[in-house]
């Protein structure tokens, strides 16, 4: 009898290893709180329905090709006063950005779940610096600069249709409805908010292509040239890297197609494809549109008041005010398909993070229908909305790029321990030119930062603040979850 309990006992222990092993993984075993409720740790996965290479490479371009190309120019001709500089500027902001998406290829290839940066921080530091990540990017990198987007759309808008707002009130109410008319169009599902992304990018696209064929054409014809010949000022070191700081904020983006890696047909495969060669088309079109700008007008016509609208000014140069007028409009398509581009891929951040159980699980729950993450798309929509309605998000803009940046230099370093803990599978891409290219990429991030910090310490403090801000909110938010 003792012998046949004995038996009995190890064919149970022998079944409920089997059954133990057949349970399916859990996506993420390491981080996830284990006293976490079951709903949260099996959420409802995203829609079958992915979308194609093509889709996710037009989400890439609108988030990087907002307004900053269109604008920036202008800030740098005041503070640099050379345009070789200015030109040299945006080519060494090209080759970071190629750099970058060179590495953020091979991070993505080697963990394509939704979330991005959040996701590669998690792995590499642990949560709480992931958590600091997502923090950030909900109230800079995607919720003041969809508010600030918004609002540029409305001003840019009112240029083409003259209309008088004295109360602002026809700005922000133009600003909140193209917000929310992006959030419910990408509550709708990952099909809806991917068609319209691609109508809004190729037609982004082929104005922008027209731009700078005809600025090129119309320089060459009007026997116009590029002028060398800088102003009286000489550039410091500081405002030399303030100015790329400014440069490479208007190149981020070139990693937003992680943040949707769960939406992506064969992420490990395409992603790296979508991020070089997204990143290399973007590039292209900046360097040649600030020939244009740069060869339509001096130096110190580009330097002079107001300094923002730039390709408005080329433009006027160029075909005179309904030109300026015709850019206005362009900037207004530009600026649409970027607020589109950051609702849909800021909330997935904030989904894996609370699928992580780093912040409220509701936000992990999916639309049943169309599997659309609605109630982090929502959260992110109400706050860019409070940052419309009061105008607190403009301070924010100020230091954005260089806490990005700083977030930046952080992801990047992430491959040096990813590559120690992960194992390769011949699908995986791996970046070239390793270690020498993310040692460059991460020396170069830091030195922005620093001289950052050194020119410009009252924004770096508030930088500082709005991140640290994060860490009492980490542990409140944690602390209900481990119980």
């Amino acid at each position: 009898m003792g012998q046949e309990r004995r038996n009995k006992a190890g064919t149970a222990q022998t079944t409920r290893q089997h059954k133990r092993a057949a349970l399916p993984r859990r996506p993420f075993p390491r981080i996830m709180p284990a006293t976490m409720p079951s709903t949260s740790l099996q959420p409802n996965r995203p829609s079958p329905l992915r979308i194609g290479w093509f889709t996710a490479s037009c989400v890439l371009v609108s988030n990087i090709i907002g307004g900053g190309i269109f604008t920036t120019t202008g800030i740098m001709a005041r503070d640099l006063g050379d345009p070789q500089l200015i030109l040299l500027l945006w080519f060494i902001g090209a080759l970071f950005a190629v750099g970058g998406a060179i590495i953020y290829g091979e991070l993505g290839s080697q963990l394509p779940h939704a979330g991005g940066d959040y996701v590669y921080l998690r792995e590499a530091y642990g949560p709480l610096v992931a958590f600091l990540s997502g923090w950030t990017s909900f109230t800079i990198g995607f919720g003041a600069a969809v508010a600030a987007s918004a609002i540029s759309f409305s001003s840019y808008a009112l240029r083409v249709v003259p209309v008088q707002d004295e109360s602002g009130w026809i700005a922000k109410s133009l600003s909140l409805a193209l917000l929310w008319s992006a959030t419910l169009i990408h509550c709708r599902g990952v099909q809806t908010g991917g068609r319209m992304q691609l109508v809004l990018t190729t037609t982004q696209v082929v104005a922008i292509g027209g731009l700078i064929l005809g600025g090129l054409s119309s320089v060459i014809g009007q026997g116009r040239h590029f002028a060398a010949a800088p102003i009286a000022q000489e550039p410091t070191l500081g405002t030399t890297a303030v100015a790329l700081v400014i440069v490479t904020y208007c190149y981020l983006g070139w990693n937003v197609a992680g943040y949707i890696a769960a939406d992506i047909e064969n992420p490990q495969k395409t992603l790296p494809r979508i991020m070089i060669g997204g990143t290399t088309f973007v590039a292209t079109i900046y360097l040649l549109l600030n020939v244009v700008y740069l060869s339509a007008l001096s130096i110190a016509e580009l330097a002079q008041e107001p300094i923002v609208p730039v390709a408005e000014k080329a433009a006027a140069a160029l075909w005179g005010a309904q030109g300026g007028q015709g850019v206005a409009a362009l900037l207004c398509l530009s600026i649409t398909g970027a607020v589109s581009a950051m609702t849909w891929a800021g909330p997935r951040v904030y989904w894996a993070m609370a699928r992580d159980g780093m912040i409220a699980p509701w936000l992990a729950q999916v639309h049943p229908r169309t599997s659309a993450p609605v109630r982090a798309i929502v959260f992110q929509s109400l706050w860019a909305s409070l940052l419309i309605l009061s105008g607190t998000f403009e301070q924010l803009l100020v230091y954005s790029g260089l806490v990005l940046s700083l977030f930046m230099a952080l992801t990047l370093s992430t491959i040096f321990r990813l590559r120690q803990r992960t194992s390769t599978h011949a699908q995986h891409f791996r970046a070239p030119f390793y270690p020498a290219l993310p040692i460059a990429l991460v020396c170069g991030a830091a030195a922005l930062v620093i001289f950052s910090i050194l020119e410009r310490p009252t924004e770096s403090l508030y930088g500082a603040a709005t991140v640290l801000s994060g860490i009492p909110l980490y542990y409140a938010w944690r602390r209900p979850m481990a119980k």
